[in-house]
């Protein structure tokens, strides 16, 4: 029998949310502390890949996040100057019946928000976290309130986290996102994630995203990668200007863009990438994107803290000591974790950087590389987050919840 512990997490994002309702659910007393007067979701459409689906599967949310969002079957890229195809990812190369499901964030996080009020996690709000004692379990409020002590203490607000004491290494590139009512005569296909590249240095990107509610309307969500340096500029230009370079990119995109009639319709996101080490220290456990942050050029931010989640409500059920408890934790995520950080700092510079070698190289050598077996099946493996079976991993069953590249 272990014991049941005092937890407090810090944010109520997605991660915190879920890590949340599956530790209270496991009889843990549970309180959310998050620095908005209400908590809500930051960003735009994402996709859940089959490691994040599963972990909504425990929640008992994933039949609601598959109606409410759009299957994902393929991710498609073309680079506009040669015309070549330099992404192509069909996820049925592992088996017919996977797929991705793109979803409005905003949505998601309802689904894990209403599993952590379900479950009698107490969420409270207005209530900012500037740093943790992690001996002693204690966390210091923005208005100097002490709070505490915990048994655990549980950092999952994000990458500029200041439980997070390891330097960010932001990214050059960021990018721009907006939600918008799909329609038929776009000519987009409905299970594609679709792209278009000039070089590394533009791109341009379409999915659908599913519905807010069970009879709302259908939505897409557009995507354009800036510059980080180039944002301010770019608020201060007409949007005109902005628009017509769109359209040039991506003539097909025209509709779409034409909807777009003030900068502040389009949301502008930066990216870092680091790893902060170690993930436990005493009392303190870090999950999600305040352990690691990475470009979501490879879709797996939200999975991978919902695969956190879960890997510490596991670990709580094991044993009975919280030092052997928290080294199993990290046992069950850090291989998966260096994996995908690896690939994403390998990745991310072919689609978004300034180097002209690096885009000549993804035309013309990695691209028909790509097309030759085992690489599709490597590729889907990669992007559907199962590589290195996480799930497996997490004690979860194989199969149906199981992806790899053999």
């Amino acid at each position: 029998m272990t014991s049941l512990r005092k937890i407090a997490i810090a944010g109520a994002g997605i991660g915190g949310l879920a890590a949340a309702a599956l530790l209270a659910r496991a009889g843990h007393d549970v309180t959310v502390y998050d620095q908005f007067d209400a908590p809500g979701p930051v960003g735009s459409g994402l996709i859940l890949q089959e490691t994040g689906l599963a972990i909504l599967g425990e929640l008992g949310m994933r039949e609601r996040a598959e109606t409410l969002g759009a299957p994902i079957q393929r991710l498609y890229g073309q680079a506009v100057d040669s015309g070549r195809t330099v992404l192509d990812v069909r996820y049925d190369a592992i088996r017919p019946s996977l797929r991705g499901i793109s979803i409005q964030r905003p949505v998601l996080f309802d689904l894990v928000y209403q599993a952590a009020r379900e479950a009698g996690v107490d969420i409270v709000p207005s209530t900012r976290i500037i740093s943790a004692q992690a001996v002693g379990g204690y966390l210091t409020t923005g208005d100097g309130t002490t709070l505490g002590p915990f048994d655990l203490v549980v950092d999952a607000l994000g990458v500029r986290s200041p439980l997070s004491s390891r330097p960010r290494s932001q990214l050059e590139y960021g990018a721009l996102w907006a939600t918008l009512t799909w329609q038929e005569g776009y000519g987009f296909e409905r299970n594609t994630l679709a792209q278009r590249y000039r070089q590394a240095r533009q791109m341009a990107g379409v999915m659908p995203s599913g519905r807010s509610e069970e009879e709302g309307v259908d939505t897409l969500t557009y995507f354009w990668s800036i510059r980080t340096d180039q944002y301010q500029a770019w608020k201060q230009a007409p949007l005109s200007d902005w628009k017509a370079e769109a359209v040039a990119l991506w003539p097909e995109t025209a509709s779409l863009v034409d909807q777009l009639q003030s900068h502040a319709q389009l949301t502008y996101a930066e990216y870092d990438h680091r790893t902060h080490a170690p993930a436990v220290n005493q009392r303190l456990v870090h999950i999600g994107d305040s352990w690691h942050a990475a470009s979501p050029q490879l879709g797996q931010g939200a999975n991978m803290a919902l695969l956190d989640a879960y890997a510490l409500s596991r670990a709580l059920c094991v044993h009975d000591d919280l030092d052997r408890q928290l080294r199993h934790y990290t046992s069950m995520r850090s291989g998966h974790v260096r994996m995908f950080q690896t690939m994403s700092w390998l990745f991310t510079p072919v689609y978004q950087s300034d180097s002209t070698m690096l885009a000549w190289l993804r035309d013309w050598l990695a691209a028909p590389i790509s097309k030759i077996p085992p690489a599709p099946k490597v590729l889907a493996a990669m992007v559907s987050g199962g590589m290195g079976k996480p799930l497996n991993r997490l004690g979860l069953k194989a199969g149906d919840v199981s992806v790899t590249a053999e």
